[in-house]
C-alpha cells in the first residue's frame, strides 16, 4: 500500500515507465515503488522502506546517494547560470574545467570530449562520427559497425541496433542493416564445454575473423564492446581476450569503440576499462560514472587519429553538423566536476577494486557449491550470480521458470535490491564505490537466504 494513494494512481494513469510490462503495470498488478529519500547506499520509498541498493540505480550511482558536494555545485551553478549552449565555440566554466579532468584520466591518445546527455546518445555520436570520418578519407562504403551479442549499447535506432539482447530488439524492426554481430565473449556460456580459456578466445577470433571476411573488411569501420559485458550478464573476458581481438582489428583498419558508460571512473577498481584491459580505443563512451547520474551527461572521447581526421573534414566542408541543444549543458557539467573531485579525495576508485573483490571472494564462498548455482563471477565492483538446473551438464532453467526474477523478488524481501538480468537466470550486483565490507556482508548474506527460499 502507498502511503500516498493518489500518487500512485496518477502513477499508473499518467506515466510511461521504460523497461516495463506495461499493461500489468496499468492494471495495478506489478508494484509501483515511489522513491523518496536515499543516503550512502541505502534508499527509502515513500512507505518507509530502507533498501540496500547493490545495483547502484542502474550502475550509476557510483560516489553513493546524498553527496551534498554535488548538491550543492549544481545548486551554484543553476544560480550563476543555468543554461547556455556549447556550438560554434561556446563554453562554460564547468564544461570547459570537465572536459580537462576527463582527458586528464583518459588514456594518453586520447584528445577531445564531444558531451551528451546519455550513454545512448554518445554511441549515437560515435556512430556519426565514424561514419563522418570514413567519408573525410574517401572510404565511403565502409561504414558497417560489429558489435557482441549481448553487449548494452543504448535504446536507440543504431545503438538498439549495436545492442545485442532480444528484448531490444523485438517488434522495433531493429537490429538495423548497418550493424553486423559476433560472438560474445561470455566463457560460461561456450558451445564446447571441453574448450580452455584460450582456446574459447581463439574460437572468439575465428568467429571475428570468419564475419569480417563474409562482410568484406574494406565494408567494416568499427568494432563496438564493453570492456566486461554489462546487461548481457555482468561476463568479464576471458585473459587475452581483448589484446587479440585488437590485434584483428589492427589488421583491417577497424576502429575500437569502448563503450565505458558501466566501466568508466572506476568501476573496476581502475579509472577506465580501457586501461585495465590494456586495450587502446579510438573511441571512448562515457555516461552513468561521470556524475553518478546526480544529472544526466555522457561524453564521446575522440583518439588523436579521429580528431586530426574530423579537422580536416571540417577544413575541407566547414563547421560539422551535430550536436544537441544540451550539449555540456552546465548543471551535468558543474555535477561532474564535483563528482570527479570526490571520487579523487575519497578514493573510491581503490576502494572499488579492494570491497569488489572482498564482494566477488565472499559471494564464491557462500554459494560456489550450491548446486543450483553454475557460475559466480565478477571484476571490480560487479559481481553476478548464474543459477542453472544442474551443474554438471550445465543445463538452464526454462526461462518461463524466471528463477533469476523470483530470487531477485526474494532479495528484495531481505532489504537489498540486486537485477534479474535478462537473457538468463542472472542475479546482477553492481554496488556504489562507498560500499564497506560490512554492506558487503551483508548483500551476500541476504543473497544465500533469497536463494534458499527459491530453492529450499
Amino acid at each position: 500500500m502507498l502511503t500516498n494513494d493518489q500518487l500512485g494512481k496518477w502513477d499508473r494513469e499518467n506515466f510511461f515507465h521504460p523497461s516495463t510490462h506495461l499493461a500489468q503495470h496499468a492494471r495495478g498488478e506489478t508494484a509501483s515503488r515511489i522513491i523518496k529519500t536515499a543516503q550512502g547506499v541505502h534508499i527509502e520509498d515513500r512507505d518507509g522502506a530502507k533498501l540496500l541498493d547493490a545495483f547502484a540505480g542502474l550502475y550509476c550511482v557510483n560516489v553513493g546517494y546524498g553527496r551534498q558536494e554535488i548538491a550543492e555545485a549544481i545548486a551554484e551553478q543553476a544560480k550563476e547560470l543555468a543554461y547556455y549552449h556549447a556550438y560554434v565555440g561556446h563554453g562554460t566554466e564547468a564544461s570547459i574545467t570537465l572536459a580537462k579532468m576527463v582527458l586528464d584520466r583518459a588514456p594518453d591518445h586520447m584528445s577531445k570530449v564531444y558531451f551528451g546527455q546519455s550513454g545512448s546518445d554518445a554511441n549515437e555520436t560515435n556512430v556519426k562520427l565514424i561514419w563522418y570520418y570514413n567519408n573525410i578519407l574517401g572510404r565511403p562504403e565502409k561504414k558497417k559497425i560489429i558489435s557482441r551479442w549481448r553487449g548494452y549499447h543504448g535504446s536507440g535506432l543504431m545503438t538498439g541496433s549495436l545492442t545485442g539482447l532480444e528484448l531490444f530488439h523485438k517488434k522495433f524492426d531493429l537490429p538495423l542493416a548497418q550493424v553486423v554481430h559476433t560472438e560474445a565473449p561470455y566463457y560460461f556460456r561456450r558451445e564446447d564445454q571441453n574448450q580452455t580459456e584460450e582456446q574459447f578466445v581463439a574460437h572468439c577470433v575465428a568467429e571475428l575473423e570468419a564475419l569480417i571476411e563474409r562482410e568484406g573488411a574494406d565494408t567494416i569501420a568499427a568494432f563496438i564492446g564493453e570492456p566486461v559485458l554489462g546487461t548481457g550478464g555482468i561476463v568479464p573476458p576471458p585473459a587475452g581476450y581483448w589484446a587479440a581481438i585488437q590485434e584483428v582489428l589492427n589488421k583491417h583498419d577497424i576502429l575500437l569503440v569502448a563503450d565505458e558508460v558501466v566501466t568508466g571512473f572506476g568501476r573496476l577498481g581502475t579509472m577506465f576499462g580501457s586501461e585495465h584491459y590494456g586495450m587502446k580505443p579510438d573511441l571512448i563512451t562515457i555516461a552513468k560514472g561521470l556524475t553518478s547520474a546526480y544529472a544526466p551527461l555522457s561524453g564521446s572521447i575522440l583518439g588523436d587519429k579521429m580528431w586530426k581526421v574530423l579537422e580536416q573534414g571540417t577544413d575541407e566542408n566547414g563547421p560539422i553538423g551535430h550536436g544537441w541543444t544540451y550539449s555540456a549543458h552546465p548543471i551535468g557539467a558543474a555535477a561532474g566536476v564535483a563528482n570527479l573531485r570526490l571520487i579523487d579525495e575519497l578514493g573510491l576508485v581503490e576502494n572499488a577494486g579492494s570491497v569488489g573483490a572482498y564482494l566477488n571472494s565472499a559471494m564464491k564462498d557462500a554459494l560456489g557449491d550450491h548446486p543450483y548455482v553454475g557460475d559466480i563471477r565478477g571484476e571490480g565492483m560487479l559481481c553476478a550470480v548464474e543459477f542453472v538446473k544442474d551443474r554438471d551438464s550445465r543445463t538452464f532453467f526454462d526461462a518461463s521458470e524466471k528463477v533469476g526474477a523470483n530470487v531477485s523478488a526474494a532479495l528484495l524481501r531481505e532489504g537489498v535490491i540486486g537485477r534479474a538480468m535478462p537473457q538468463g537466470d542472472i542475479l546482477g550486483f553492481a554496488p556504489p564505490f562507498c560500499l564497506t565490507k560490512s554492506d558487503a556482508d551483508t548483500i551476500v548474506s541476504s543473497t544465500v537466504k533469497a536463494v534458499k527460499a527459491v530453492f529450499g
